[in-house]
């Protein structure tokens, strides 16, 4: 068996394509993850009455299971209530008209939510109790405190958290093709398939995910030594 290298250039070019697809399929559930960590972890820290165990079911649950699991949950049981709910209101709405890559938006979106919201409750944790107390002091409430000091300095503890999350589910996109969104590895299944060239499909969508991650991490190393000395500072 020989490698045809030619092959693999052409698969690169051919599944870059689908890059910017799987971008917004990385981005768009972390970061909307990260303000939903956020409301999570107040509230765990607080221990709100009632909200409070139900959050903490949230997260134990989409942290103690597979991201295959929740697309998949998502996927089929998302449609079935929104079916019932307009035969009940009389609702002329066809579950089947909601395009596929919002049900897998909305799992991965809650997924990452909860891989975050662990991620700044232990930032905010690991910030001295000093700093809290120190804004109490000069008259600031508890959410101008979080908002100008605390948060801030739990981020910047955090970034390599973060950095990880975002190459995590820049990989756990792949498991969209499960439910036919064809992102980069979908589309060097495809390729791979038409051609009976997996192993160089599979090269090529390879330097591809590493490409990526190599660029986040760069950006998150760049950011954190910016970051770092603020959160050195505090009051």
């Amino acid at each position: 068996m020989t490698i045809d290298i030619s092959f693999i250039f052409e698969a690169f070019q051919e599944i870059c394509k689908v890059l910017p697809l799987t971008l917004f399929m990385t981005f768009t559930p972390v970061l909307l993850g990260i303000l939903i960590g956020i409301v999570v972890a107040f509230v765990r820290i607080q221990n709100i009455k009632i909200i409070a165990p139900i959050v903490n079911f949230y997260v134990s649950f989409f942290r103690g299971t597979p991201i295959i699991m929740h697309i998949m949950l998502i996927y089929f049981g998302i449609p079935i209530v929104v079916d019932a709910v307009a035969q009940t209101l009389k609702l002329d709405f066809d579950a089947n008209a909601i395009p596929i890559l919002f049900f897998v938006l909305v799992a991965l979106t809650l997924s990452a939510g909860a891989y975050a919201s662990e991620i700044i409750r232990s930032g905010i944790l690991g910030v001295p109790k000093g700093q809290l107390e120190a804004a109490y002091a000069v008259g600031l409430t508890f959410s101008q405190a979080m908002r100008r000091f605390i948060l801030p300095q739990a981020f910047s503890q955090s970034i390599p958290n973060f950095t990880n999350v975002f190459i995590g589910f820049l990989h756990a996109t792949s498991l969209a093709f499960f439910v036919s969104i064809k992102e980069l590895t979908g589309v060097a299944n495809i390729v791979a398939s038409v051609n009976l060239k997996f192993l160089e499909a599979f090269i090529a969508v390879g330097f591809i995910y590493w490409g990526v991650s190599a660029v986040i991490e760069l950006i998150a190393h760049r950011i954190e030594k910016r970051v770092t000395a603020y959160s050195k500072g505090g009051i």
